[in-house]
């Protein structure tokens, strides 16, 4: 994989490109939050990570980990017995899967919709509020081969589009914003599957179907099926593997480390909305994360129940959860009928990295649309992820107040 080459890139008009003050004070309360938290099954989905641990002089820890990963990052991806280290989880994966160019699926994340289908299967997932102060989600998938379909899926907006040029995606929607999306995903900017609808130039004829689903309105029957993705992305000619201006997701660590950041809070229950309702987005679905020591994993909860997945049945877990505090705007705030929002995601603000049970407050820097989101603790020091699944959750910072965790 090359180093990635800078192309410049103008924002359209109406875009933020900065966000966060460093200089504020920490909106994060460490008060155990006044609910009830569903006691974790036991028997929850999850499975720890299996790397070879590589020969060392540090100790090992009980459960077969180098403790300090944080000092032991991957720096080079090379293919071992056909195999390679994804760059969206760290995880040694099929090269060919490692290679190819990830799909970023806006999937719908309303209550009325729920539940969803084929999302445990996304490597990175990306949360951020849409209009009606509901949030929407953004799958990105690499390992797909055995999937159907994914869904349901919906519109585009301007800052997830902005979003998936960090990762080279193909970007996957069904219907947009047009005032704020139409120019942008239309352009050469982003390749985009897209169904063929009012706003969209050049649509995705093989992609998309409806399933049949009694009891929900039709706007949550809507689909994207592998199949005829593949037939779409050959017909439009886009490149399938990765292009040289990709450098990277995250930084990991090696096999065999765990970054263990001994020196910072616990944090084991945490809540990108708080508590309590708020017009922050995340009060409505009221989403929180909570960490099981025994396999690592932040286990998703929202609407007073854990988030599943109907192609399994399991419930949504990751490795690592990151909170991204962005400057957020109304775009029509006169207009109570349209609150389409938008918000920075380049530039720089507030970040909060949850991996280990621990929390790590610090910053978010993205200098332009195809570079990567890099997060550094307090030092300046690059926050370095476990391998494993990463949820990122877009907070608007005029409502970051509302953030805790315990």
């Amino acid at each position: 994989m090359k180093k990635k080459v800078l192309a410049a890139i103008i924002i359209a008009a109406g875009i933020l490109t900065g966000c966060g003050d460093d200089q504020l004070p920490s909106p994060i309360v460490t008060a155990p939050p006044p609910v009830t938290i569903p006691t974790q099954d036991p028997s929850a989905p999850g499975t720890a990570a299996t790397a070879e641990p590589q020969a060392t002089d540090a100790p090992a820890m009980a459960n077969g980990f180098i403790p300090n990963g944080e000092s032991h990052p991957i720096t080079e991806r090379k293919i071992v017995d056909g195999k390679m280290q994804s760059y969206l989880t760290g995880e040694w994966k099929d090269a060919s899967v490692v290679q190819r160019r990830n799909m970023a699926v806006m999937i719908n994340n309303i209550k009325q919709s729920l539940p969803q289908y084929g999302i445990s299967k996304a490597s990175i997932i990306y949360e951020a509020p849409v209009e009606g102060r509901i949030t929407r989600l953004m799958g990105l998938f690499e390992d797909y081969d055995d999937l159907d379909h994914i869904g349901s899926v919906r519109s585009a907006r301007d800052y997830y589009l902005y979003e998936a040029m960090a990762y080279d995606s193909i970007y996957c929607n069904w219907g947009l914003a047009r005032p704020w999306v139409e120019e942008l995903i239309n352009s050469d900017q982003i390749d985009n599957i897209s169904t063929p609808l009012e706003g969209i130039y050049n649509g995705a004829v093989n992609a998309y179907e409806r399933i049949a689903r009694p009891g929900y309105d039709s706007e949550h029957t809507g689909y994207m099926f592998i199949e005829g993705y593949n037939k779409d992305v050959k017909l439009k000619g886009y490149a399938t593997e990765y292009r040289d201006r990709f450098e990277q997701a995250f930084t990991f660590t090696q096999d065999g480390y765990l970054s263990t950041y001994d020196a910072y809070p616990d944090a084991t229950t945490i809540y990108p909305g708080g508590t309590t309702d708020n017009a922050g987005g995340y009060g409505k679905n009221h989403a929180y994360f909570t960490y099981n020591a025994d396999d690592r994993l932040y286990y998703r909860f929202q609407y007073g129940a854990a988030q599943i997945d109907e192609m399994n049945g399991e419930q949504l877990a990751v490795t690592n959860v990151v909170f991204k505090v962005c400057h957020g705007e109304e775009r029509l705030p006169d207009d109570p009928n349209y609150d389409y929002l938008a918000f920075g995601v380049t530039g720089s603000g507030e970040a909060y990295v949850f991996t280990n049970g621990k929390v790590i407050k610090g910053t978010w820097k993205r200098n332009s649309n195809y570079e990567p989101n890099l997060f550094y603790d307090s030092n300046g020091n690059e926050v370095v992820l476990n391998q494993g699944k990463t949820w990122i959750c877009c907070i608007w910072k005029e409502f970051s107040q509302y953030m805790s965790y315990q």
